[in-house]
């Protein structure tokens, strides 16, 4: 059984259709990126999986339980792009709070070791930087030991540095068997860490394969040998000459 799953799922707010029909598995011990320029379905997607809303028609499961289920929400956990915690709060009672919801959460050290908090328990949320505060949403995420992992854009606003040392983070998570689901606006980072790579454009999966797979297929629509993952995008989701930065505004 995949860990997560979207069966022929089709999800319309009122004439608008965000999402036409799409199949899509998380298996165990991977990690799944979802690409595709703003207004694409990724988040459409993203919000049925972790039960924050229905889906229109189809079927959508974690661990084979309904998305919004007590079941599901005990063994995943979400890194939002849009998350707002309390800044008079320190570091070690976020974590603690959070970790207080699952029933087998990790030790308060796993997670500080794994997110790269050493040093920073003791302060308040208010008074980190911003790389560090990222840090400590990655924390929250993970602190509940689940088996399944929503990243939205989990690197924006790091510089290289921090964004190398969160790959180092999210990978150290998938190595231990769990599953993981990446959105990002950062082809390099989806290039580093996927195993499997979808791109959705208009609400459908228009492509769906390993890193490798996509760039062999946006070679051939392109009508080229070869070329990256950044190419690739840009010959699939039809840029019309655009530039990837506008392509994902």
């Amino acid at each position: 059984m995949p860990v997560a799953e979207l069966q022929n799922v089709t999800k319309k707010y009122g004439a608008v259709t965000a999402l036409h029909g799409i199949d899509l598995a998380i298996e165990r011990g991977e990690l799944l990126a979802m690409l595709g320029p703003n207004g694409a379905g990724k988040t459409t997607a993203v919000r049925i999986l972790l039960g924050l809303t229905e889906q229109t028609s189809g079927r959508a499961a974690i661990f084979g339980h309904r998305p919004a289920s007590r079941a599901a929400k005990l063994r995943r956990g979400a890194m939002l792009q849009v998350a707002r915690v309390p800044e008079t709060i320190r570091v070690r009672e976020h974590i603690q709070l959070f970790s207080s919801y699952y029933p087998s959460p990790l030790k308060f050290e796993q997670t500080i070791t794994a997110a790269g908090l050493g040093g920073a328990e003791k302060r308040l949320f208010g008074e980190l930087s911003g790389g560090q505060k990222q840090r400590v949403l990655f924390a929250l995420a993970i602190c509940g030991n689940p088996d399944l992992l929503f990243l939205d854009e989990p690197t924006v606003g790091l510089d290289v540095e921090g964004r190398r040392g969160m790959w180092k983070h999210i990978r150290g998570f998938v190595a231990r068997g769990a599953s993981v689901v990446l959105t990002t606006h950062y082809l390099d980072e989806a290039d580093a860490l996927a195993d499997r790579i979808a791109v959705i454009d208009g609400g459908r999966i228009i492509a769906h394969g390993t890193p490798a797979e996509i760039k062999r297929v946006g070679a051939s629509t392109a009508g080229c040998s070869s070329g990256g993952l950044e190419d690739a995008f840009l010959s699939l989701v039809g840029h019309n000459g655009n530039s990837i930065e506008e392509v994902l505004q």
